[in-house]
């Protein structure tokens, strides 16, 4: 099993910045360790469908964002404290959402919901104008 926990949303002003965590414990999922997996963050505002926000591959590091982020938007990891961060600049009102973090087993570039394991509870972003 895997759990994630993220934490760090609030509420800010356009402009702002803030910085989403999510933790991952749990040794395995599908057979695959941390190291071998994919994480994302997605966003879903009420009444809305959940969207891809980007990822981040445990290995190498490498990142993938939605193009509506992309410039905005960037995401990290410390392997040493099984955390990866979403670091968001210049946020707009229409940012606002609840941000949940997921596991994937996937090494590629994987965007849509169900290509995702695991998730977290979610942390709300609330920015106003």
């Amino acid at each position: 099993q895997v759990q994630l926990v993220e934490s760090g949303g609030g509420l800010v002003q356009a402009g702002d910045s803030l910085r989403l965590s999510c933790t991952a414990s749990g040794r395995t999922f599908s057979g695959r360790t941390f190291s071998r997996s994919t994480m994302g963050w997605f966003r879903q505002d009420l009444g809305k469908e959940r969207v891809f926000v980007g990822g981040i591959r445990w290995i190498g590091g490498s990142t993938f964002l939605s193009d509506s982020v992309k410039g905005r938007f960037t995401i990290s990891r410390d392997n040493a404290e099984n955390t990866v961060y979403l670091q968001m600049n210049s946020l707009k009102p229409e940012d606002t959402a609840v941000y949940y973090c997921a596991a994937s087993g996937i090494l590629g570039t994987p965007t849509r919901r169900q290509d995702y394991d695991y998730w977290g509870q979610g942390t709300q972003v609330t920015v106003s104008t």
